[in-house]
């Protein structure tokens, strides 16, 4: 991840967040910690980023190309590139609206697009957020759980994990098994 001009954020619990960016607007961050060891960040932060986002999303505002580049202590590495419009979008207004050249800011980005990746395949979550036209709507508790909720490796949630502290935010919250895993199961009545 070579770049023609070169900043370094601030500093992250454990390492530095440098971010670079080429004539072409590529932007680059390398990070010294992996996405997992990213702080746990404040619900309310999460549902501003949610709603700077959508405003993005509204305005059509287009975002750089972001390739992330997050170091573990053993030498390894996770590499993430951001080239999709959506993503791009978002992540621009996170970026405009608290910074992501800091571990809280790099944090309250991820978790927003993971929360959002998350949504758009998880069915047991739908009756948790509605989206509308005029806005969205989510359940306290599911904002909660993605601000808290650590990232995985690939900077996503582990949708068990997720589930799991979820219940412990919604009293008597439970998942139902999808009706095509019991008919696969051979299990007749």
């Amino acid at each position: 991840m070579n770049a023609h001009r070169q900043h370094t954020g601030e500093e992250a619990p454990g390492g530095t967040i440098r971010v670079g960016g080429d004539p072409d607007g590529l932007m680059t961050y390398l990070v010294d910690l992996p996405p997992e060891a990213l702080p746990s960040v404040a619900r309310r932060d999460l549902e501003r980023a949610w709603y700077a986002a959508r405003e993005a999303a509204l305005a059509e505002r287009q975002g750089a190309v972001r390739g992330f580049r997050f170091h573990r202590p053993d030498g390894s590495h996770t590499d993430l590139a951001l080239a999709d419009v959506d993503a791009r979008c978002w992540v621009g207004a996170v970026d405009r609206s608290v910074g992501i050249a800091n571990a809280t800011g790099l944090s309250l980005c991820l978790r927003l697009l993971a929360l959002i990746d998350l949504l758009a395949h998880a069915p047991w979550a739908r009756s948790l957020f509605h989206l509308a036209r005029d806005g969205a709507e989510f359940h306290p508790a599911l904002l909660k759980a993605a601000a808290s909720q650590p990232l995985t490796r690939e900077a996503r949630f582990d949708e068990a994990g997720f589930q799991m502290r979820l219940s412990r935010f919604i009293t008597g919250f439970q998942i139902e098994a999808p009706q095509a895993a019991q008919r696969l199961s051979g299990a007749h009545s």
